[in-house]
């Protein structure tokens, strides 16, 4: 099921997954002038270290999702028009077995565009044997064809987390592309019609709760438990700042401090606002049912992903709906609001040879004209102000980060397989049993206290 997040935290790049299309293998490919990718081209370069391109080729290997492969072409060819450099193109619904053949043979892409989390791991072999170009420098280049720099366009927390920077060294090796944000999904119709404000922060979420309550209205649902993944990230982020990576990484006594409690606090909270029928349809064969219960004005929140609008496109509702999209409210006034966002990667192999004209291409993907291009297939990049160009639903969402969220995007370290215990079974399912009363918040923190020290003595 594509579009449900259950197997969550393992990975936080399943959007490669969630995207990727079904059926047979599918390639195209575009020759330049020069049907080998050259070790040196004319370039000059400006006061500002960038490379003013006037001739060569890049060879450049994206992953065909749903989206499709038509984009890359377009933007390749956009990309040409701009700065003089030929595009040696391959998109590949099985990119792995076509460009693997010629990487062992020494023959690299100089560009990949392939997000982590993917069945083959290609991108996380890449990483674990340091064999990636760093790309911090990308951020300081102006865009081809425009004045300012990608920098300057991106999104902020999209290049300053566990993913971008997979070392912990302050610097990125991944650069990020199409993304989708998750978050509180409730129908805006109804707030409008009751006079209700979306809550800022967990405070007026509780006194929202009650009037909704008074009203025969619960608060909150959740399609299955796999869900709290996404918005466990979120709560966390905001509930711990600083020390956020020190839990993600199984920090010793780490879900035993003051931040820990206030995590615990909301939780055991939630519980007792959510709506009680959810966790009996909280599965994979019912969980529709808790996402109607928004649409039927039964419950005010869900958490979820941009997919759901489509997915219950068909589904009945009450009259006036409209789809609204939220982060998470903040546990204090004027605090930080947070929104977590599976998105993809784009890097270059250490083998690259044409690695600044390829930087090049890495900056044209942010530009406006390739924006564009992307946007026209439902293919959102992190960049500034881009949300108010799109139109409907997607605005709804996308625009989240345009007003004030914080982007979440790291994910809990990886750890060796450990028998009997997962991250979703220590993370996500406990919800469940908090809401029907049969697992007390005390219960559920004495079992992620026992698995973190689990999760820490496994660390890959």
């Amino acid at each position: 099921m594509k579009k449900r997040i259950v197997s969550a935290l393992l990975s936080a790049a399943m959007v490669a997954a969630l995207l990727t299309g079904c059926g047979g293998s599918s390639s195209t490919t575009s020759t330049g002038t020069t049907s080998e990718p050259t070790a040196s081209a004319d370039t000059a370069q400006d006061a500002g270290g960038d490379a003013a391109a006037t001739g060569g080729s890049i060879t450049v290997a994206a992953v065909e999702t749903a989206y499709g492969a038509d984009m890359w072409q377009a933007v390749a060819e956009a990309f040409t028009a701009e700065t003089g450099i030929e595009v040696n193109l391959t998109v590949d619904k099985n990119l792995e077995d076509v460009i693997s053949p010629d990487m062992k043979a020494g023959n690299y892409p100089d560009v990949i565009m392939r997000a982590v989390g993917a069945e083959a791991g290609m991108t996380e072999t890449f990483i674990k044997d340091e064999n990636l170009v760093e790309l911090t420098d990308v951020l300081s280049l102006t865009v081809p064809g425009e004045d300012v720099t990608v920098g300057d366009k991106m999104l902020g927390g999209f290049t300053e987390n566990t993913i971008t920077q997979p070392y912990g060294d302050g610097k990125v090796y991944l650069m990020p592309m199409f993304y989708s944000p998750c978050g509180l999904f409730y129908n805006a119709g109804l707030f409008a019609e009751k006079g209700w404000e979306v809550p800022q922060t967990w405070d007026e979420m509780w006194e929202l709760g009650d009037k909704a309550a008074a009203e025969g209205i619960a608060l909150f649902t959740y399609p299955t438990a796999g869900y709290f993944d996404a918005f466990l990230y979120a709560l966390m982020h905001e509930a711990f700042g600083d020390n956020f990576t020190n839990v993600l990484n199984y920090g010793e006594g780490v879900w035993e401090t003051a931040e820990a409690e206030q995590v615990f606090a909301i939780l055991d909270k939630l519980a007792d606002y959510t709506e009680a029928t959810t966790p009996a349809n909280a599965n994979d064969d019912n969980f529709q049912k808790n996402q109607q219960l928004v649409l039927d004005n039964k419950a005010l929140f869900m958490p979820n992903g941009n997919w759901v609008i489509g997915e219950m496109a068909e589904a009945p509702r009450a009259d006036g709906f409209e789809w609204g999209f939220t982060a998470l409210p903040a546990i204090t006034e004027g605090g930080e609001r947070a929104s977590y966002a599976w998105f993809e990667q784009v890097w270059m192999p250490g083998g690259a040879v044409n690695q600044d004209l390829g930087k090049q291409f890495i900056a044209f993907l942010y530009s406006d004209a390739a924006a564009a291009i992307f946007a026209e297939k439902g293919a959102i990049q992190p960049i500034n102000g881009l949300a108010e160009t799109l139109e409907g639903d997607a605005k709804i969402y996308y625009s989240i980060y345009d007003t004030g969220a914080v982007a979440v995007l790291d994910a809990f370290a990886t750890t060796e397989s450990i028998e009997g215990v997962t991250i979703r079974s220590t993370f996500c399912d406990p919800i469940n049993s908090l809401v029907t009363e049969d697992k007390t918040i005390d219960d559920w923190k004495a079992q992620i206290i026992k698995d973190n020290d689990t999760f820490r003595a496994n660390l890959k």
